[in-house]
């Protein structure tokens, strides 16, 4: 019968030092969440523009596209906003398993 030799201690961290360019990326990935937020707080301006219109020219749908428009833009800036943690969260219950 043939043993199998499992590692048993593996420990690996995320190493920041490891490849060149790592800075430049979390800069990049900065502005990148920026520019998100921006586009969020734009797309919360205009649907709540095609609400505002929809509803005053009884259109229901425009309202409801409106409507619609608004909850998007409201959950991509909590997408956004929330990223850094969520994806630490989760770090954190994978390094627990």
């Amino acid at each position: 019968m043939l043993a199998r030799v499992l590692p048993l201690d593996i420990s690996i961290e995320p190493n920041s030092d490891g490849l060149p360019g790592i800075a430049q990326l979390k800069t990049l990935v900065g502005a990148a969440m920026t520019v998100g937020l921006i586009l969020a707080v734009l797309g919360l301006i205009v649907s709540a523009i095609v609400w505002t219109t929809g509803s005053h020219s009884s259109n229901p749908h425009l309202a409801g596209r409106g409507k619609v428009g608004v909850l998007v833009a409201l959950g991509a800036a909590v997408i956004c906003g929330a990223a850094v943690t969520l994806v630490n969260f989760f770090w954190n219950i994978g390094q627990s398993v």
